[in-house]
């Protein structure tokens, strides 16, 4: 795989840094959560007694399966840990470090349906919440309570590509080769819809399906996730781009370490302050996808040139840290338009083009346009 040149001079990016609304990093202390995690917390007013918590019995029921779920995660809950307080605990993943220090931080809203926790130890950080209703409890990403094991290509009705899809992905520069390490197939009940499916550690945990004439829809149950998550598994430096088929694009230009957002581009670019992480649905891949990004200290943002991809990259960079973003700038087709993606360049200019373009991407400038233009 060609390696990205970066200039050394700047750092690995905490994902979820303290300046970023996903959350602080691994140094923040209790006393300087920062207004998103202090309003995170900010639910409810602990209670000045126990007997004035006044938990009907099915909030005693949600206290405990909040209670277990965490307990899964190794959170100790002892039966002092009640809703409505705040409580200090042993981090099961740091062990408090070497001080051995109680350094989690643990919250159970008054009514028993979220419990919420970080460890302020300055070399762990871990953070997550545990939802008494049918969701899991959340180890620092977005997951529902669904069995994916149980989701596979015969299940989904999966088979290899035909001829014809294959041909297809031949006039887009695509091999075979890339086709089968993608694990790309198709609906075996119609031969001319594309699956590109979704998998983390090996696993099918989802399906997104693409007609020729561009109709896309997903499997139902499809984890939130980057397309090609397990290509940017311990590697400091990846790619994003806007589609599957220009990630498959990246492959031919000798970039495996691309992954893809799920959906498309916003419109524009929100003026809003960013969403704490429970609400912000429409990047919740982002949080599925937080250890993996968490190492990483280099991103090219190689979007969609149009108006969409540019926003696209901004909310991107809004939430990865604009830090350690770079940008790629699809060159110009003709007097007056840019080409729009990594597949178009590929087809038209060829992979070493393709690859010399994402090799001078430039460092990341915040597009000041697209927030004068939103009003959202």
């Amino acid at each position: 795989m060609p390696l990205i040149h970066h200039c050394l001079c700047r750092p690995p990016y905490a994902f979820f840094s303290s300046k970023h609304l996903l959350g602080s990093s691994p140094s923040t202390s209790p006393t300087r959560l920062g207004r998103v995690w202090a309003r995170f917390l900010s639910h409810t007013t602990p209670p000045a007694n126990v007997e004035q918590i006044g938990v009907e019995t099915d909030d005693l029921a949600k206290v405990r399966v909040v209670k277990q779920k965490m307990e899964i995660l190794g959170i100790k809950c002892d039966d002092f840990v009640i809703p409505g307080r705040y409580h200090q605990l042993f981090c099961p993943k740091c062990k408090g470090g070497q001080s051995m220090v109680r350094s989690l931080s643990l919250h159970i809203i008054q009514d028993g349906s979220l419990g919420m926790w970080r460890c302020f130890h300055t070399e762990c950080g871990w953070a997550g919440q545990s939802f008494a209703d049918s969701m899991a409890a959340y180890n620092g990403v977005t997951k529902k309570v669904k069995s994916f094991e149980q989701m596979s290509e015969e299940s989904l009705g999966l088979e290899p590509l035909g001829a014809k899809l294959i041909a297809y992905f031949g006039e887009r520069m695509i091999s075979e080769e890339t086709l089968r390490r993608n694990a790309v197939m198709q609906m075996s009940n119609d031969k001319n819809v594309i699956a590109f499916t979704y998998r983390r550690n090996g696993q099918l945990v989802g399906c997104k399906y693409r007609t020729i004439g561009k109709k896309f829809w997903q499997e139902k149950g499809t984890e939130k996730i980057l397309y090609g998550l397990d290509d940017i598994n311990d590697v400091p430096e990846i790619i994003i781009v806007e589609g599957e088929l220009d990630k498959l694009s990246l492959e031919e230009a000798g970039f495996r370490n691309c992954v893809s957002v799920p959906g498309g581009a916003p419109g524009k670019v929100s003026t809003k302050e960013l969403p704490s992480f429970e609400k912000d649905t429409a990047f919740q891949f982002l949080w599925n996808c937080k250890e993996n990004l968490n190492k990483v200290s280099r991103i090219i943002l190689a979007t969609d040139g149009d108006t969409s991809g540019q926003a696209l990259a901004e909310e991107l960079a809004r939430r990865l840290g604009r830090e350690r973003c770079w940008q790629v700038h699809w060159p110009k087709k003709d007097e007056s338009s840019c080409f729009k993606d990594a597949n178009e360049v590929l087809k038209c200019m060829g992979p070493a083009a393709l690859k010399k373009l994402i090799e001078d991407a430039e460092i990341y400038q915040p597009h000041v346009a697209n927030h004068v233009m939103s009003s959202t």
